[in-house]
């Protein structure tokens, strides 16, 4: 008989079960406590790479600007350039002439500016008067204060009542231009220079614009004022640049507007002012005596107060033709309200007969302006066509003279 006391297979099998139980609860518990942790650690980890973003794009900063600064106290530290012009080139030598003490100096021609270096040129050079960097031309620097114009599109037909102004001016500029023949045959020298002088809106760039375009030449236009610079020395090389820039454009012709600002009747009043002024016509006079007549380029200049000119300007040699351009009459006058109303829509009872009367004094720009307010009043009404009466409100808002304004009204009608 078996010992009742032995433990039962049962019983045996009951606490493992119940231990296993236990055991497979607490991994389950460890599993979630260790996912946990890491979701937490991957937030840390997401956390530390922005943050570590953030500082590589500050260092970045920080390190562009200090690379910026070390190229600043490079620059302060580096020893300043001086400008130099070239006068004479021959193989790989070129002399030299600093600008500031006129020291001349023979120097090497650096392999990389080898053919590009020509004599007037200028040039940057250093303590040793090496050659380090060529400056573009400074004409082409300076044309910011000149207006060029290749092809200025305007033609005799759009100057009115200057016929015999425009014949001279032709045979002086045009001519020499396009049949420099004529004056070979004949055995003479073009003229130098035309002058134009008269009141304001008479035509004279105009003049200068439409002989440019039948001439096929480059037009350049400049104001007399733009010569008067305001360091010593600098008017003179403008002067000198602009007649350097008409020859590079050649064929071309050199208009010179109000040169009165520049080549007035020299006095000193002991100003570095008055000086410099006339040392720029000085420098003017000189580039018109060595410019070739029989060259490329002409010289048209305009004033409106031709009795303020420097004697030695108008002397035969420098303009050989001076021109006057007056107030248009009643022909003039009449041509050039017809130039100007050729595109317009003109009511029936317009007359410009009445209107050349009545403008009398009145200069072509003066015409013109009236005639554009006229328009302007008939787009203010939503019109189609100039009246009369257009006219007469813009002739009334345009005139400023007294005796003009005091014409009575309805002097249209």
């Amino acid at each position: 008989m078996s010992d009742v006391s032995a433990e039962s297979p049962i019983e045996t099998i009951i606490p493992n079960a119940k231990s296993s139980a236990d055991s497979v609860s607490v991994d389950h518990t460890n599993v979630h406590v260790l996912e946990n942790e890491v979701e937490t650690l991957r937030i840390q980890n997401e956390a530390m790479r922005a943050k570590l973003l953030e500082a590589s794009m500050v260092a970045n900063n920080y390190l562009q600007e200090a690379n910026n600064l070390k190229q600043q106290l490079e620059k302060l530290t580096n020893p300043p350039l001086f400008i130099a012009s070239v006068l004479e080139v021959e193989d790989d030598l070129a002399l030299i002439r600093q600008h500031g003490n006129n020291q001349e100096v023979m120097t090497q021609i650096p392999p990389e500016f080898e053919g590009e270096v020509e004599a007037g040129m200028r040039v940057c050079v250093n303590a040793a008067f090496s050659i380090i960097s060529v400056i573009s031309r400074a004409a082409d620097v300076r044309a910011q204060v000149m207006e060029v114009i290749r092809s200025p599109g305007v033609n005799y037909d759009m100057i009115g009542g200057l016929e015999d102004v425009i014949k001279e001016v032709v045979e002086s500029v045009e001519l020499p231009l396009t049949e420099p023949e004529l004056f070979e045959n004949v055995g003479i020298e073009p003229p130098s220079g035309v002058l134009l002088y008269g009141p304001p809106g008479t035509g004279k760039t105009l003049i200068g614009k439409a002989v440019a375009s039948e001439a096929s030449a480059t037009f350049i236009r400049m104001s007399g004022s733009d010569l008067v610079q305001k360091f010593v020395g600098e008017g003179a090389r403008l002067v000198k640049d602009v007649f350097q820039l008409a020859r590079d454009k050649a064929p071309s012709i050199l208009f010179i507007d109000e040169i009165d600002a520049v080549g007035g009747m020299r006095t000193h009043d002991g100003t570095t002012g008055s000086a410099e002024v006339n040392r720029t016509m000085l420098q003017l006079l000189s580039e018109m005596d060595g410019f070739d007549t029989s060259g490329n380029v002409k010289i048209i200049a305009a004033t409106n107060r031709v009795d303020l000119l420097d004697p030695a300007l108008l002397r035969p040699g420098r303009f050989d033709r001076v021109i006057e351009i007056p107030l248009p009459d009643y022909e003039g006058r009449l041509e050039i309200l017809k130039i100007h109303t050729t595109k317009m829509n003109l009511a029936d009872d317009v007359d410009l007969d009445k209107i050349a009367k009545i403008t009398d004094g009145l200069s072509g720009a003066d015409l013109n302006i009236i005639i554009k307010e006229a328009g302007m009043f008939v787009i203010r009404r939503r019109g189609d066509s100039v009246a009369m009466q257009d006219i007469q409100d813009g002739f009334d808002k345009v005139v400023v003279d007294e005796e003009q304004a005091n014409v009575p009204a309805g002097m249209f009608a």
